[in-house]
């Protein structure tokens, strides 16, 4: 039977997150399942003004669509989208609000006196309707992770199920390993490319390269770093580019580094498996570190360049090895489906 869904996620000016991604798929998959679907997109605001977004989300009417025909149900996604009130409401949780829970030492140590008495507060108040939404407004919380659903029992103690979201719906292919790793990523201290701009200056092999695609603020620091240490002609900075040199460089490489800290899921992993590419992925990586099988569709390592640099030659010097793990990486995607997972989001 068709059901009219809203896929809702909160969403801040010209800052495109994986969630966005996932929730677009989301939309197209309904849509392809038959349902009719549709996004939108609540506010998340700058820092220190998100209490007002929870309450302008709380105010936003999903209950009927512009033609006045009743929402069957509501998929939410982050904070503080999963504020928006249905009776039949899903919420396939991507994170809240990081710096207030697992980042949230983090952030203490860069504030000052005042600040701290202010964001404690603030803090507090969000854990309390974190809390409250999630546990008694919400019909079923989906984790898009282990690493979040132990959060989800850290801070709250809310139950949930995992539900690991497919690749977005690209046109991913194989071809045969080139001699470069590649990454694509927001370029933010977080996601940790410094790890693989400083592991170039351990890769014994001289024929391979590193390919980093994205933006960001770490985009100076990772260039200077990059001459600094001389590498110029082995770690390429190509900014942001459009799809079809994404899905190229993910079908032509030898593998994708992808180590940020403690990620709550990273699309970068199952794009990856998709194009039939090994994950080289860390041990304290969250999400990636749960897909990735060792030894079988990458590696976790340690977050230490050295131990980086190993597997990057140890690949480029068994190409067999990387052509199975690749091989092995897309076996395991392949049963990640779109279909599936609308089967688990919506609400019989």
């Amino acid at each position: 039977m068709s059901k009219r869904v809203l896929v809702v996620t909160s969403d801040v000016p010209f800052v495109e997150g994986g969630h966005l991604a996932i929730a677009r798929s989301t939309v197209r998959a309904l849509r392809e399942c038959g349902h009719e679907a549709d996004l939108v997109l609540t506010p998340q605001n700058r820092f220190g003004r998100q209490l007002r977004a929870y309450v302008a989300t709380r105010f936003t009417d999903v209950g009927m669509d512009g033609l006045g025909r009743t929402i069957d149900q509501v998929v939410s996604f982050r904070f503080p989208s999963y504020a928006v009130k249905h009776p039949r409401h899903v919420c396939w949780l991507n994170h809240r609000m990081r710096e207030y829970y697992d980042l949230w030492e983090v952030l203490y140590a860069q504030l000052g006196f005042k600040g701290r008495i202010k964001e404690t507060v603030r803090r507090q108040v969000i854990h309390v309707l974190d809390t409250h939404l999630l546990k008694h407004d919400v019909t079923k919380v989906l984790a898009q992770s282990e690493t979040i659903r132990d959060r989800l029992k850290t801070w709250g103690h809310i139950p949930s199920e995992v539900l690991y979201p497919p690749p977005p719906q690209r046109e991913y292919r194989r071809e045969a390993s080139g001699n470069f790793v590649f990454s694509v990523s927001r370029l933010h201290s977080l996601k940790r490319l410094d790890l693989l701009v400083e592991a170039f200056r351990f890769v014994r092999n001289r024929d391979v390269q590193a390919r980093i695609i994205g933006s960001g603020p770490e985009f100076e620091p990772l260039r200077s770093k990059v001459k600094e240490y001389g590498l110029e002609d082995r770690v390429f900075l190509l900014g942001e580019t459009d799809e079809r040199t994404l899905l190229e460089n993910y079908a032509r490489c030898l593998a994708v580094f992808f180590c940020p800290l403690r990620e709550d899921y990273g699309l970068v992993t199952p794009e990856a498996f998709a194009s039939g590419k090994p994950v080289i992925t860390a041990r304290d990586s969250g999400g990636p570190a749960e897909l990735v099988r060792h030894g079988e569709t990458g590696f976790i390592v340690e977050p230490t360049p050295r131990a980086i640099a190993l597997r990057i030659d140890q690949l480029a010097e068994d190409r067999d090895l990387a052509e199975t793990m690749g091989q092995a990486a897309f076996d395991f995607v392949s049963g990640m489906t779109w279909d599936k997972a609308v089967q688990k989001l919506l609400l019989p």
